[in-house]
């Protein structure tokens, strides 16, 4: 290569190494870095505490006759399952779904995850690092121990959020925390890192603790627009063969499933 053509390259490639340094820095001291948020959240005590806090979402913005179907990949000793017949289920019908899914699960169960992700029927998002009760003082929920500080609540959102944006390439909209539990410190946490926070406003399974017929009647009993919270990391509950009863029978009456991001969130 002549000399002059290599001094030349060698401008803007020095150029994309500074722009690549001035990125890199940006996300250190940005205004949603974790020591700004400490900064600004500590010390403000929480006044709500539960499912349905300030600014949580639970239902579809529609008039429509759209159910969405969301399942929670919990993660952990004893929930780190995988319901493949559920899922399987859903694949062959072509239903769409919500998979809020913690890291703890993606840990323990990487090759489905992956798999799952690339599926276009489902959107990926997030159910919390450690999948833990979105706290900013330490609340509990059922005997869960929820996150006990700013400091935690940001790492449980968003190293998870960084965790499935470094997998699939797309970063999560919307966040689930654990146990459906927040306070509306949390909520607003979320809000500026820029997700949605969204529970439900149906319980499907009650953590794939209800029975098949118990299941079949959640569905069948919910109303349009509603939210869905169920379970695929429980393959021992009756969640599968509940669901399966039931959307056959919802489909003739007119409803359509969809994943969240097709409607705005109320």
């Amino acid at each position: 290569m002549p000399k002059m053509l290599r001094k030349n390259l060698s401008i803007p490639i020095l150029f994309l190494i500074a722009l690549v340094g001035m990125a890199s820095q940006g996300l250190c001291q940005g205004s949603n870095s974790r020591e700004r948020m400490i900064a600004r959240f500590s010390g403000i005590t929480p006044r709500e505490w539960g499912e349905r806090v300030r600014g949580v979402k639970t239902k579809l913005n529609t008039d429509d006759k759209g159910i969405a179907l969301t399942f929670d990949a919990c993660g952990g000793q004893r929930s780190n399952g995988y319901d493949a017949e559920l899922i399987e289920y859903l694949i062959s019908e072509k239903i769409p779904a919500t998979l809020f899914i913690s890291g703890k699960w993606i840990e323990a169960n990487l090759d489905v995850f992956r798999e799952l992700a690339k599926n276009p029927l489902f959107e990926v998002e997030n159910h919390g690092l450690n999948h833990k009760p979105c706290s900013a003082n330490g609340r509990s929920v059922r005997g869960k121990k929820g996150t006990k500080s700013v400091g935690e609540v940001f790492d449980e959102i968003e190293q998870n959020a960084i965790k499935i944006q470094t997998l699939t390439g797309v970063k999560p909209r919307y966040y689930r925390p654990a146990a459906a539990s927040c306070d509306e410190v949390c909520v607003e946490i979320a809000n500026v890192l820029s997700y949605e926070v969204v529970n439900f406003s149906v319980l499907g399974d009650a953590g794939a603790t209800y029975s098949r017929n118990r299941v079949k009647q959640a569905l069948l009993n919910a109303p349009p627009s509603s939210i869905i919270l169920l379970h695929m990391n429980r393959p021992e509950g009756d969640t599968a063969e509940g669901v399966m009863e039931a959307i056959p029978e919802l489909k003739k009456r007119g409803f359509k499933f969809v994943r969240l991001s097709e409607y705005e969130l109320k």
